[in-house]
C-alpha cells in the first residue's frame, strides 16, 4: 500500500498528530529531525505551526517549502495505547 497523510494537526512543541490513509493515527515528535537547510528553520515554533497537508503531495508541508515523506513519518508514528 502506498502511504498518504490524510490529516495533520499541531499538538505542542514539535509534536504533530497525523492520520494516514490506512487508518493509522498517532503522534510524531520531529524535534530531533529538524536539521539541514530546509528543516532547521522549523525550529522556529511559529513556522513549525504552519504545517498542513498538501492535497497533491498527500503529505505534510510547511510555509518555507519543507516536506517529509509519508513513509518517513509513518516509521516515527507513536500510536496511543
Amino acid at each position: 500500500m502506498i502511504l498518504h497523510v490524510k490529516k495533520a494537526k499541531y499538538l505542542y512543541d514539535y509534536v504533530l498528530w497525523l492520520r494516514f490513509n490506512d487508518g493509522s493515527e498517532g503522534e510524531v515528535d520531529l524535534k530531533n529531525e529538524l536539521y539541514g537547510t530546509m528543516f532547521k528553520p522549523l525550529l522556529d515554533i511559529q513556522l513549525f505551526k504552519t504545517v498542513k497537508v498538501d492535497p497533491e503531495l498527500e503529505t505534510i508541508v510547511w510555509a518555507n517549502g519543507a516536506d517529509l515523506s509519508p513513509e518517513y513519518l509513518y516509521d516515527r508514528l507513536k500510536i496511543p495505547v
